[in-house]
């Protein structure tokens, strides 16, 4: 199977989470309850798979020019998912493989566990993508019917639909491609001209076709391709999309990162600062110097910035992971102290970030308790699947821990839910061939 990599980034997910949360709340779900995910793949894609959980190819982000295009996506995939179309699709889910989808989903949380906290930093590869093509094999009136209920959740929120019509007019020059050169997304996504023409005629009648998203979610979306653009392309490329002679914030920002990846430490810095003179309580530049900074061998300087974005976006566990990591580097009493309490908070909300585990596990030994940190260890272990690690973690955090106490018994549950799928392989070899 072909490998992807699967990105974390903040700022970017907090910038989808706003324009999503509108639709998801229009087609009745929980918005806390819809996973985003995000793939670094050039080509253009997004599906839903495995539930409620929405996958977008990087190819796809940077390709819509505008937050009312990547909108009309957003709102056909949560079509898909309140029409229950991938429960539905029976020869689909035959002809795919349940252990590669799980593995799709599971490699998308292990992105949490390199514990980074921009666009390039957070890939981690492993992920088996390739289920893709045989999953998600929509039909034609699924898609018309995802398109129907998305043109809804646009006209519920007031929201044009121009934007759907203006992605799927994209995907009709791809249907006209061979196999190799065509997108994903026209692959599994069949397109019609019944479909346009649907589209077209809402678009006409619609009295909220010409409205705009507002200025702010508009810079957003141009931050975002910017950013992935620097992370992704080649600094060269990078520099000819965005030439100096563009002063926008975005392109200033697209040029620090692809500095940053030249490598030129000093200069991507320089950029950066010259960003924060002019938005000094902006996190996201203060997380990409912490970055950078720590990258080039300066923890002291790294904390500085980290706590700067912290401070001013205190809701972020991944960048609460970022400085927990400088904290650990600089390994002082205090700063071993500090970096344990923050990781303590950043595995509430990622319980799933395998890297938070490993973290935490090392700031309880450095602090003395051997007992949380052969747990944090198990954590980590039976999060990541390895059974066999989490079984002997737990068992050596119940030999330090205190009996009976809420410590003590999750170790016990993990040791108890480890170890029997264990011994029962060792007990049930699979038989010789003759």
């Amino acid at each position: 199977m072909d490998a992807r990599s699967f990105i974390t980034d903040t700022e970017i997910e907090l910038y989808i989470r706003e324009l999503s949360t509108p639709i998801f709340q229009s087609a009745g779900l929980s918005p806390s309850a819809v996973d985003l995910y995000f793939i670094n793949d050039d080509t253009l894609n997004a599906f839903v798979a495995g539930g409620q959980n929405i996958f977008f190819h990087t190819g796809l982000l940077m390709a819509t020019e505008t937050p009312e295009q990547l909108l009309g996506v957003i709102a056909h995939e949560t079509g898909h998912i309140s029409g229950g179309h991938l429960a539905r699709s029976g020869e689909a889910l035959r002809n795919a493989s349940q252990n590669a989808l799980l593995g799709l989903i599971l490699g998308a949380g292990a992105a949490l566990a390199t514990g980074r906290g921009d666009a390039a930093a957070a890939i981690i590869q492993g992920s088996q993508a390739a289920v893709q093509g045989s999953l998600l094999q929509y039909s034609r009136a699924q898609e018309s019917s995802a398109d129907q209920a998305g043109i809804r959740f646009l006209e519920s929120n007031r929201e044009s639909s121009k934007g759907m019509l203006e992605f799927l007019s994209t995907l009709s020059g791809q249907e006209l491609l061979s196999g190799r050169s065509r997108s994903p997304y026209a692959s599994t996504h069949p397109l019609t001209r019944d479909r346009i023409a649907f589209v077209e005629e809402q678009v006409k009648s619609s009295r909220f076709s010409d409205k705009k998203l507002p200025e702010e979610l508009q810079q957003k979306h141009r931050r975002m391709v910017a950013k992935l653009h620097g992370f992704i392309r080649s600094p060269a490329r990078t520099f000819k999309a965005y030439p100096d002679t563009d002063t926008s914030v975005e392109a200033r920002y697209a040029r620090a990162v692809a500095t940053y990846r030249l490598p030129d430490a000093n200069g991507a810095v320089a950029l950066v600062d010259e960003l924060l003179a002019d938005n000094p309580d902006d996190p996201f530049f203060h997380e990409l110097k912490g970055q950078i900074l720590f990258e080039a061998a300066r923890p002291a300087d790294a904390e500085v910035a980290y706590r700067k974005a912290l401070e001013t976006l205190p809701d972020a566990p991944r960048i609460e992971l970022e400085l927990s990591r400088v904290l650990l580097a600089l390994d002082t009493k205090e700063h071993n102290e500090e970096a344990q309490t923050h990781l303590e908070h950043v595995v509430r909300l990622l319980p799933n970030a395998t890297f938070a585990w490993r973290q935490l596990a090392i700031a309880y030994g450095r602090n003395g308790d051997h007992g949380m940190s052969a747990l944090a260890l198990a954590e980590e272990a039976f999060r990541s699947g390895n059974e066999r690690d989490a079984a002997l973690q737990a068992n050596r955090a119940k030999q330090k821990l205190k009996p009976h106490t809420e410590a003590w018994l999750r170790a016990s549950d993990i040791e108890g839910i480890s170890t029997p799928r264990d011994r029962e392989r060792k007990k049930d070899p699979p038989p010789k061939k003759k």
